[in-house]
């Protein structure tokens, strides 16, 4: 079990080291390009969740950890080609859901991991983009809300900083899935061992066999869900886990011997992100996560049940009030 937990933080590891490397692309995409202006909208909102300055957890005072600045990163099941900015009623979720965590005094930089199917208040928006209802259901729906651009990355943002109990989520960046088959074939394909049985969803891939992905065959086999094995996102996540552990080795190598790697996933990385930041700050947050000692991944306790309609992950209040402690706050000095 403990060998099994080590593997799994490994590739966690390595996955979030690709997030960050191609953060780091799409800024010199950004400068390049000068893609910047064309990004921002005229939406501009705030975090409305509170963060308790003092709490007790097991009889333990911690106060506010003045040092954290926190930056989600989400993977969006979506493309690009398909998002209409001009409505508030999208169906573009949050599949992929990683809290990165800087603390700038300790420089380390923690990861958690969200579950997209942990049930949460997520915020209800109006055609103006502002908030008029909440409901409870999976956090990767809390960006089906908004024009699928910067309100959707804010609202999902502020599901975020609720579920953490008023933690601040200070910066964002959004990806859309149509990536994964660009950057799947800049590095010449990735070799998986097919993890499920994808039937009619993709005959090629074949449970147990060896291959090569290529262009949109990448896609399914992280993509897929509804119709793959036993349509679970624990069994995507494992396959996702597996494709990045390979991609990551892949293009490590192609990022030390080719020098025009760089310059081509820079160009053909820069339509697919959404940030709320300025390059000057991507730049600051990447240099640091690039630099600071990379700590925990930290997946949440609960309970994952069937609901009336999808699955539903219910975190043990115990533990994350625990692990928002530890991350986020600092034992009061006596």
């Amino acid at each position: 079990m403990n060998k099994t937990r080590e593997s799994d933080k490994s590739r966690i590891r390595k996955y979030a080291v690709v997030v960050l490397v191609c953060v780091l692309i799409f800024i010199a995409a950004l400068v390049i390009l000068n893609l910047w202006e064309k990004r921002q909208g005229t939406f501009v909102g705030e975090n409305t969740a509170g963060t308790t300055a003092n709490i007790t957890v097991d009889g333990e005072k911690y106060v506010l950890n003045k040092n954290i600045q926190t930056f989600l990163i989400m993977g969006l099941d979506k493309f690009e080609s398909d998002i209409d900015d001009t409505s508030y009623d999208n169906d573009q979720q949050a599949d992929m859901l990683l809290l990165l965590v800087l603390d700038d005094e300790q420089k380390t930089c923690n990861i958690i991991q969200i579950n997209r199917d942990t049930m949460v208040k997520v915020g209800v928006l109006g055609v103006a983009g502002q908030r008029i209802n909440t409901v409870t259901e999976q956090i990767a729906l809390a960006h089906t809300y908004g024009n699928g651009r910067e309100q959707s990355c804010l609202n999902t943002s502020e599901a975020v900083s609720g579920l953490l109990d008023g933690i601040k989520v200070d910066h964002y960046m959004s990806v859309t899935m149509d990536a994964v088959p660009v950057l799947n074939d800049l590095v010449g394909g990735i070799e998986v061992t097919v993890l499920d049985d994808f039937g009619d969803y993709d005959p090629t891939l074949i449970k147990g066999e060896t291959v090569t992905l290529k262009g949109e065959q990448a896609l399914h086999y992280v993509r897929g869900r509804i119709g793959v094995g036993d349509n679970s996102n624990l069994s995507r996540m494992a396959r996702q886990r597996e494709y990045m552990d390979a991609f990551f080795s892949k293009a490590r190598q192609l990022l030390d011997g080719d020098d025009s790697f760089s310059a081509d996933v820079m160009t053909s990385l820069a339509g697919y992100m959404i940030s709320d930041c300025t390059v000057s700050k991507l730049q600051e947050l990447s240099k640091k996560a690039g630099e600071y000692e990379l700590g925990e991944i930290y997946a949440m306790e609960g309970e994952a049940v069937v609901g009336e309609e999808f699955m539903e992950f219910y975190p043990d209040e115990a533990a994350l009030n625990s692990l928002i402690a530890k991350l986020f706050y600092v034992k009061e000095e006596e």
